[in-house]
């Protein structure tokens, strides 16, 4: 029973992993765990790592009620509050160090829309009102610092003078709009949307929305374009299979949320068709592979990118009754359980493994992207789907 199995992961491992990462001396959460399951206690901590973690705390408690997992998001609120914000310019910081001090002051996009997210959630879980309070202030500062002509910009400097994006640029293209950074928008007023039923916020969601329609799907190869420059002109001919999958429950759900109907038709539809084709070109042996660059094809495994699939491939399965998709979907968890679990004591899940299932001992267990926000949601979206 794939709900029970994910309680249990939740319960028996990544809420028990993260509770021990708490830094009680300094505040937040330590920032950096290596391979060989090191803690580096001073390393710098990232704030998109500690809205990731307010989310997954106050997520689960949420759902499951355990008082502890509102104690650690608290103190992962406290951390954002008192240090990630920046209160003379607004929006927050990209990273501080393990005392809490900023080490890089730049704004990003990306980076605003995830503390939106988890504040907003907070919020949701236990009714924190200055929890609310700074989501709707980071809104704010984004619709007022961010939007041009064509969209939302990314990269901005402490005081919100465009910089080059090279936090969310890759494979050589330096990117001025990615549909990486739009598609956490969408999440992150869906949640907000949720909190306050702002008229504002729903109308830019619904600006997000049209925005991918429009801009970024390719209809013709049903997959969403990556990279851009500012005018949403294409970069680039990349393909991130993870991103496709991810994209096709999430907007699924902002229009739920919305409870637009007819946007909710227009996307359950396009989303079934971005959820066949994933499953079609990159799902293979049960498994998704990574992305494709031109033509070549990157078959490593990466744990956020398992994760979202299983959650990609239910929700395809509940809007279509296609039961193609809830096979692959099992299949997935199959292959999550007997490869990406790091079955280490002491460890969580393996960031990527090689085509050959070999686990990259580069990669770090915990660190500035590693969190436990894929792989605790898609154990969260289970149980509340009730998935058997």
């Amino acid at each position: 029973m794939l709900a029970e199995e994910c309680r249990k992961e939740l319960t028996d491992h990544l809420i028990p992993f993260w509770s021990a990462l708490r830094d009680k001396q300094n505040g937040g959460f330590y920032g950096y765990m290596s391979y060989d399951l090191q803690v580096n206690r001073q390393a710098d901590k990232g704030v998109i790592l500690h809205s990731r973690i307010l989310w997954f705390f106050a997520s689960c408690y949420a759902v499951l009620g355990d008082k502890a997992c509102l104690e650690n998001a608290a103190a992962a609120f406290e951390f954002l509050k008192n240090h990630c914000i920046d209160k003379e310019y607004g929006g927050v910081y990209w990273m501080v160090n393990y005392k809490g001090e900023p080490v890089d002051s730049m704004k990003h996009t990306y980076n605003i829309a995830f503390a939106i997210y988890a504040l907003s959630a907070y919020y949701n879980a236990c009714g924190e009102p200055e929890a609310l309070a700074l989501a709707e202030k980071l809104f704010a500062d984004v619709e007022a610092k961010t939007p041009d002509e064509y969209g939302y910009g990314e990269s901005f400097s402490r005081d919100w003078k465009p910089v080059a994006n090279d936090a969310l640029s890759e494979n050589g293209i330096m990117a001025e709009k990615t549909m990486n950074a739009v598609l956490h928008l969408i999440e992150a007023y869906t949640e907000l949307y949720k909190a306050n039923h702002s008229q504002k916020v729903s109308a830019r969601l619904e600006f997000l929305l049209r925005q991918v329609r429009e801009s970024i799907y390719d209809a013709t190869n049903q997959a969403l374009r990556v990279f851009f420059d500012q005018r949403f002109q294409v970069l680039g001919d990349i393909h991130s299979f993870g991103h496709d999958i991810e994209a096709a429950w999430l907007m699924d759900l902002a229009c739920e949320t919305l409870e637009n109907p007819v946007l909710t038709e227009e996307f359950r539809r396009m989303d079934l068709d971005i959820a066949n084709n994933i499953k079609r070109i990159a799902f293979e042996n049960g498994t998704l592979k990574n992305e494709r660059d031109g033509k070549k094809v990157d078959a490593s495994r990466i744990w956020w990118v398992q994760a979202e699939t299983v959650v990609g491939f239910v929700n395809a399965y509940q809007k279509s009754g296609d039961t193609a998709f809830l096979t692959a979907a099992y299949e997935q968890w199959d292959y999550i359980k007997a490869h990406i679990i790091d079955q280490r004591v002491g460890g969580e899940w393996f960031y990527r493994l090689e085509p050959d299932g070999t686990p990259d001992p580069t990669q770090e267990i915990a660190g500035p992207w590693k969190c436990p926000y894929h792989n605790g949601r898609m154990c969260l979206e289970m149980i509340k789907r009730h998935v058997n």
